[in-house]
């Protein structure tokens, strides 16, 4: 019999947007289908549900988490604990479900702005998924027709701060791997937008 998580739905809205865990990753783990994991990824359902962090209250380690986000075909395991003690988390604040809206949009921005970015560095700037981020980059989100590219730090989904450690981040990693760093369009560079990429000195 398989073992379920406490607050199974509570606890895929946090592995959804704390982790770059699959769909099927999680689903697994909180005993759903990967279409609804998927769904609420999107927005589309558990809108009023805040997120259960299972590593506060020890129903997973960082340690599984991070070991199966290294492999997709990995299957999270629960920690046999019986009564997790609740913690208050150290983590990032839950987003609201209003700003779960606008990832998509944050996404838009950040793939046309600043290509240098990676979807892992992506993920964990919005806390979105590689997922949701390759439906937006193909256009084939559910919502893409209305997907407007809006900055994520005037939206909220972010720090000006982290962005610019993202991309200084980023910018560093294409160097030491002798890539050549990606411009944004020619007719974005004659319209700046009020955030550019931050300079690496040497």
């Amino acid at each position: 019999m398989t073992t379920l998580p406490l607050m199974p739905k509570a606890t895929a809205v946090w592995l959804i947007e704390k982790t770059a865990l699959s769909f099927t990753q999680i689903a697994e783990f909180c005993g759903m289908h990967p279409l609804e994991v998927q769904a609420i990824a999107d927005g589309e359902v558990a809108q009023g549900i805040v997120g259960y962090d299972p590593v506060a209250n020890r129903q997973l380690t960082q340690e599984e988490i991070s070991r199966c986000e290294a492999n997709p075909d990995a299957k999270l395991k629960i920690l046999s604990s019986g009564n997790p003690v609740k913690r208050r988390s150290k983590g990032a604040r839950y987003t609201p479900v209003a700003k779960r809206h606008d990832r998509p949009d944050g996404i838009a921005f950040l793939l046309r702005n600043f290509p240098q970015l990676g979807d892992q560095e992506i993920v964990k700037l919005l806390g979105t998924t590689k997922d949701t981020i390759a439906k937006v980059r193909n256009k084939q989100h559910w919502n893409s027709p209305n997907i407007k590219p809006r900055d994520p730090v005037t939206i909220g989904l972010c720090s000006q701060t982290d962005l610019n450690a993202a991309v200084t981040a980023a910018t560093l990693r294409l160097e030491r791997e002798g890539q050549e760093i990606p411009q944004p369009p020619a007719a974005l560079l004659e319209d700046a937008p009020e955030h550019t990429s931050p300079s690496v000195e040497d």
